[in-house]
């Protein structure tokens, strides 16, 4: 069976930090994860960055086995935007970027964007002089 990776942003209730979820994710489906970024508090909301690698039927069980439990699962591309058409591909950004998410084109002299390395570090937010990058990870 074909494993892939995807990465979440999973936002729980306040009431699920007495529940292992994690630990059905990986016993119950199969799923590896890996934590690349963790926002959680004990009777408060909490966000997680995961990368989850599993067969496709088992990511998309795993995923639904979180929503039942009042856990929101949104791909990470979908929190981060950047504005692109704006950019001046100036390069602050790639100095702060440990992931290699944001890197130059050697060729063409401009700023590449690769939302699949981005572990939401938002280290890019106050690197841009021109304020391009949003990231909606937390509920502000």
């Amino acid at each position: 069976m074909k494993m892939q990776k995807k990465r979440y942003v999973l936002k729980f209730p306040a009431q699920s930090g007495d529940m292992p979820l994690s630990y059905h994710l990986v016993k119950d489906f199969d799923i590896r994860i890996n934590i690349l970024r963790a926002e959680v508090w004990p009777g408060k909301t909490g966000s997680l960055v995961l990368e989850l690698e599993g067969t496709t039927t088992n990511l998309k069980n795993g995923i639904a086995y979180l929503e039942e439990n009042q856990v929101s699962c949104e791909p990470l591309n979908k929190k981060i935007t950047w504005d692109n058409a704006r950019c001046i591909s100036c390069g602050n950004c790639t100095a702060v970027c440990f992931a290699g998410a944001l890197q130059m084109n050697p060729e063409k002299w401009e700023l590449q964007f690769d939302p699949e390395k981005c572990i939401v570090c938002e280290l890019c937010v106050p690197a841009c002089p021109l304020n391009l990058f949003k990231i909606d990870f937390r509920d502000n």
